[in-house]
């Protein structure tokens, strides 16, 4: 399915010279030639000239309707998606996406930091906030 996105620009009012336009209207439809060109250009694809209805605020506390002419393109923004492939299930091969986690049989042990032999595991040092069993000890 085709997506599109729209702009909306306001017409020319004023024709531009070029040569060999002597006319009013042969201007004006030159200025109208050149802004389709030029949105072409771009990637836009004229749809169609509307004249829309703005309302405006008049002196104070008034309002006025002044009718507007406006141009309307619009152009692709996503490709064509083909009906086959909707709600498809991608076709996937057989290497696993994730390794699976290792049961606690297959997980080692870290191995202990390297520290003097004859100095005891931390577990079984004594520290100097530690209380025996007379008392905390004063230093």
């Amino acid at each position: 399915m085709k997506r599109y996105e729209y702009k909306v620009i306001p017409a020319p009012q004023k024709g531009v010279k070029a040569k060999g336009v002597k006319t009013a209207e042969g201007r004006f439809a030159v200025s109208v030639e050149q802004l389709l060109n030029q949105m072409g250009q771009d990637g836009w694809e004229y749809q169609r000239a509307e004249l829309l209805p703005s309302e405006e605020r008049s002196g104070l506390t008034g309002s006025t309707t002044n009718w507007r002419n406006v141009l309307v393109f619009r152009r692709v923004v996503e490709e064509e998606v083909d009906a086959s492939w909707v709600g498809a299930v991608p076709e996937m091969d057989d290497t696993p996406l994730a390794q699976p986690i290792p049961g606690p049989e297959e997980v080692q042990a870290p191995k202990p930091i390297a520290a003097e032999a004859d100095e005891p595991p931390l577990s079984l040092k004594r520290s100097d906030d530690a209380v025996d069993e007379n008392g905390p000890s004063k230093t």
